[in-house]
């Protein structure tokens, strides 16, 4: 074996291989063709075309109205921006135009997706013969959103930018295989996600997240400068990339590799600065209304904050939430950096600064992120469905356990599931008031992503239990020795696999 195989890794996984003889044996082979990579990559790609049918319905439906569209929780942003946000005129999305303003609002995404879905809609006008976008303009924007043709262009749109986040979500599967050579099959959680087939159209999210998966990768190779680049070109397209600074923080401090994160973060300032510029000179204060929006926006979809405004007689106001909400977020990052800087050492060595930390006591990259991105989601004043995309990368390899990821996805789906009821007001009470059974749908989310959180904890203070700590057993001369330090990408010919992987299997 060059690399572990789940079914002997993972009680799950090796349970349900029952059905098909049980786990592989000591003497498999590898098929010529069929490696790894390439079947998870096959898995990705069916999961993504079933989410593309499990949405059809929203896109090809005709006369349905909007809570036929909760109730078959097919719902997608791209639909209603595509008219909504002047794509269909192909208006640039930070124009200062003043007809083209008082016509349309600003797109309150971040200059990434600004520029992906100006992108694909001139593609789809092209697709579609090209259309005279300026007799458009003459008309009013309620009678472009009834026309035949733009409806037409709509189905195109959204075909176009599923391709897109197909290619996405494979290079996001491609790179989560090969952050650790030895242990490919960990992103199968990613490929085979449920949440990925049913969130992956509703927004712009996928992109973002293909960009953290590949900055994973290039940190395992030790690659700083793309390291920084991916994570600035993320933050371009959902600030949330930009908490992986703080990951990396934390390990160049164990590390003492202080040169490396300077250029990671140069990297991400400069990067991120880059993309946003054009932005900028074309229209200062429309580039403004992403941060202005975010920080106006009262309590939302899916938070606790909209739970205390709800239950609260009075409400709770909007400059109460940014506070507590950032403070308690900075004591979060805090929490990790200790927690950082402490896990994986023996506690008589906890706090000593002799020597450079070893790289195998500590805390991986994947684990540190998704603690961080946990904490701001738990606190953030919205959780719109499709954000459970930010953490899926980070968290498949964080904890690689099937146990636990079906845990914390079971309660992302419920979730998944009341979003749509409370929109279509299935969940009002027959009597009248809030709809509490929300909150539960809520509650179980954040309970379930809790548990997520714990377990990895768990793994960085108590490094035996951290599956991703094993080893594979390796086959002298099988042209696999070399495999990769865990979560470094440096080689280490001194480390003996077989005596590792049977050492960690007893201490489980």
């Amino acid at each position: 074996m060059t690399h572990v195989h789940p079914t002997r890794d993972d009680r799950v996984v090796a349970a349900v291989s029952e059905v098909v003889g049980g786990p592989v044996g000591d003497h498999a082979g590898r098929h010529r063709w069929w490696t790894p990579t390439r079947v998870l990559l096959l898995m990705t790609a069916v999961v993504f075309a079933l989410g593309i049918v499990q949405k059809a319905p929203c896109s090809l439906a005709e006369g349905k109205d909007q809570n036929w569209v909760y109730s078959h929780m097919c719902y997608s942003d791209l639909r209603p921006l595509y008219v909504g946000r002047g794509l269909a005129e192909l208006s640039w999305p930070y124009s200062d135009d003043t007809e083209t303003r008082n016509r349309y609002q600003v797109m309150e995404y971040p200059v990434g997706i600004a520029y992906w879905a100006y992108g694909t809609a001139w593609l789809t006008q092209k697709i579609d013969g090209s259309p005279d976008v300026d007799a458009r303009a003459d008309r009013p924007v309620t009678e472009l959103s009834g026309d035949k043709d733009v409806d037409r262009e709509l189905t195109i749109f959204v075909l176009v930018n599923a391709a897109g986040f197909a290619l996405m979500a494979l290079a996001a599967g491609w790179a989560l295989s090969r952050v650790d050579r030895g242990r490919p099959w960990d992103a199968a959680a990613f490929a085979l996600s449920p949440t990925l087939l049913l969130t992956g159209l509703i927004n712009w999210d996928l992109i973002s997240v293909a960009l953290v998966a590949l900055a994973l990768l290039a940190w395992s190779r030790e690659r700083s400068v793309l390291t920084g680049a991916l994570i600035g070109l993320g933050a371009a397209v959902k600030l949330y990339p930009l908490f992986l600074l703080g990951a990396l923080l934390v390990i160049c401090i164990r590390q003492r590799r202080y040169a490396a994160f300077g250029l990671a973060a140069v990297w991400a300032a400069v990067t991120w600065g880059v993309v946003n510029l054009p932005a900028y000179l074309s229209g200062a204060a429309e580039w403004k209304v992403f941060w202005s929006f975010n920080a106006d926006r009262g309590p939302d979809l899916g938070s606790v904050w909209l739970i205390i405004d709800q239950v609260r007689a009075d409400g709770v106001q909007v400059h109460t939430i940014n506070t507590w909400s950032w403070l308690f977020f900075g004591a979060w990052c805090v929490g990790v950096l200790v927690l950082g800087l402490l896990a994986g050492r023996p506690m008589r060595n906890r706090w000593s600064r002799s020597s450079p930390g070893d790289p195998a006591e500590t805390p991986r990259l994947a684990q540190l992120g998704f603690l961080i991105v946990a904490g701001f989601l738990l606190v953030n004043k919205v959780y719109s469905p499709q954000y459970v995309l930010w953490l899926l990368p980070l968290a498949v390899l964080a904890r690689p356990r099937w146990r636990d990821q079906i845990i914390w996805q079971a309660g992302e789906i419920f979730y998944f599931c009341t979003v749509w009821w409370y929109l279509g007001g299935y969940l009002q009470p027959a009597g009248g008031g809030d709809p509490g059974f929300y909150w539960v749908g809520i509650v179980v989310r954040m309970a379930c992503e809790l548990y997520l959180v714990v377990m990895v904890v768990r793994d960085m203070l108590l490094p035996h239990h951290d599956p991703a700590r094993d080893r594979p057993e390796v086959v002298p001369g099988s042209g696999d020795d070399d495999l990769v330090e865990r979560g470094r990408g440096v080689a280490d010919p001194h480390v003996d696999h077989v005596a590792h992987g049977r050492h960690a299997r007893a201490v489980r």
